[in-house]
């Protein structure tokens, strides 16, 4: 038992700090601090965050598959089953359909100027008009409809936090960027979770858009 919750404690220690590592790279402070030591990188910053943050993602994965499972704190059988993995499923759907309205090429780095806070416009896609992180709900889905171990417990209790952590630092930014009109898109649509009668219209979200776009012209 000792071994096991040594093995859990870093393999949540492995996660907060790939967490807090992946969050300080992509602060402000930090993409401005790499433009003026070193300009001629800058353009490329993007890319290397991404090649950064899938290597270091190594450690935690690592540590979770060595892991010794324990017994399970749940398992999904007969009906339960089918539930869940059809929920992983569409989950799975949902992010490969929603990969649509964004630009991989510039997501990725390979086409993105720097810094990536200049410029910023209110995109709002069908999911988002739903949930303000469809990326992130579809990653709370697919995490928590698996088979449960008080590792993969620990793990799904770290990624959850930082999502909601990670949301709210990716807001501030956006609401320095985007001011008025982003807060009332945050006033009107839930955070990670979808909610009854939280949602924007197509109509409400075109005009959201508009109101983004000419407090830019300003």
């Amino acid at each position: 038992m000792p071994d096991n919750l040594n093995n859990i404690i870093n393999i949540l220690i492995a996660w907060l700090a790939y967490f807090a590592l992946h969050s300080a790279l992509a602060s402000l402070a930090v993409k401005h601090w790499v433009a003026v030591r070193w300009p001629h990188f800058s353009p490329h910053y993007r890319l290397t965050y991404n090649l950064a943050a899938t290597l270091l993602l190594i450690p935690p994965l690592w540590l979770l598959h060595s892991h010794q499972a324990a017994a399970p704190l749940w398992h999904w059988d007969g009906t339960w089953r089918w539930l869940m993995d059809g929920l992983a499923l569409a989950a799975g759907v949902g992010f490969v359909w929603s990969l649509r309205y964004y630009d991989m090429r510039e997501f990725l780095g390979l086409r993105q100027p720097f810094p990536t806070d200049q410029g910023t416009h209110l995109s709002l896609s069908p999911l988002h008009r739903i949930v303000r992180h469809p990326w992130y709900f579809f990653g709370l889905v697919i995490i928590w409809t698996r088979d449960m171990d008080p590792a993969w417990l620990a793990s799904c209790v770290a990624i959850s936090l930082y999502f909601a952590v990670g949301s709210r630092l990716e807001e501030h930014k956006l609401v320095m960027e985007l001011g008025e009109p982003y807060r009332r898109y945050r006033q009107r649509v839930p955070g990670l979770i979808p909610l009854p009668g939280r949602y924007l219209s197509r109509a409400e979200a075109e005009a959201l858009i508009a109101a983004t776009q000419a407090s830019n012209q300003i």
